[in-house]
């Protein structure tokens, strides 16, 4: 039995030209063409019916047709209105789906969560507690960071993305691909999966290759208490994370002083943290950073304008 009865090029043809999208869509997307893939996003995301799942960017409901049987419900999030005829003709069919048209990174969450379940009038609110999704490969990155820091309802995420992008997910401090984006989403979850989707899955193929993985939320402790950090303290932490990477080829005390760090406050947190000031930030862990700005924030030096960016920004970031 197949995991998602789109997953073959004749059903995805057939749904392309069933809703007159053949002309637009078939060379504007890639589209996922592998059952096996699905199987193997399906065993990595572990759905239950107590899953409540938010997908980005669902496309004809290739991966979404694979979610129902499986999850507690699924709530699909789309930009492409061209696209709305498919997913009302599947909230028609599956009572357990609901749809969002609109930007996944501008729709409000409480307009996700009030889709809801459910046949006619009788819809119920439901927030998501995962993120699984063969996300838009431009704005990932994005998403997956902005939905884990602002949605502490997702207990994990199973994502497909480029492989370069999933490369930062994965990095380890010292490496090549390792840099602000990953230490900033090691504040709010670990990769505890991952594999392979090469351009032969999709049709048309990509120029790209593609990879899924598994990111579990985990909570980050305060130094001194124990405690969890709190979401503003996480905040704080990331943009401190982001002004240590601002400059990346000077040291992290040069670059968070570009950034509006006073330097003594800076050389004293150094020392209270167990910092060196000479370090470059590719070399420190999400760990390191923790500790920086606890003992930055604990003597009130953290600028309060400091911004949080969620992309993945340039090579390296």
């Amino acid at each position: 039995m197949p995991a998602s009865p789109l997953a073959n090029p004749t059903a995805m043809r057939e749904m392309l030209e069933r809703f007159g999208l053949a002309t637009k869509h078939r060379l504007g997307q890639n589209f996922l063409v592998d059952d096996h893939v699905i199987a193997r996003i399906l065993d990595l995301a572990r759905l239950d019916e107590g899953s409540h799942v938010v997908e980005v960017g669902p496309g004809i409901g290739t991966l979404t047709l694979g979610m129902l049987p499986h999850a507690g419900s699924v709530v699909s999030i789309e930009a492409d209105h061209t696209l709305e005829p498919v997913l009302a003709d599947l909230a028609h069919e599956f009572p357990s789906f609901a749809y969002v048209m609109g930007d996944a990174l501008k729709v409000s969450w409480e307009s996700v969560c009030a889709a809801g379940v459910g046949e006619g009038d009788t819809k119920t609110r439901v927030e998501p507690n995962i993120l699984v999704a063969n996300l838009p490969y431009n704005v990932a990155a994005t998403i997956i960071l902005k939905y884990l820091a602002e949605h502490p309802s997702l207990a994990a995420a199973v994502v497909m993305v480029q492989a370069e992008v999933a490369d930062r997910i994965c990095a380890a401090p010292g490496s090549k691909a390792y840099g602000a984006y990953t230490a900033k989403l090691n504040l709010y979850g670990r990769v505890t999966g991952r594999f392979e989707v090469p351009p032969t899955c999709f049709m048309p193929a990509p120029h790209v290759n593609s990879a899924v993985v598994r990111i579990e939320r985990a909570s980050v402790a305060d130094p001194e208490t124990g405690a969890a950090l709190g979401p503003e303290r996480l905040a704080a932490t990331a943009a401190v994370t982001d002004a240590a990477f601002a400059q990346r080829r000077k040291t992290i005390r040069n670059s968070m002083a570009a950034r509006g760090f006073e330097k003594a406050a800076l050389d004293e947190a150094f020392v209270a943290a167990g910092v060196s000031p000479t370090a470059r930030a590719e070399t420190l862990a999400c760990e390191d950073f923790v500790r920086l700005a606890s003992a930055l924030a604990a003597a009130e030096a953290i600028p309060a304008d400091l911004p949080v960016r969620f992309s993945a920004g340039g090579a390296g970031k």
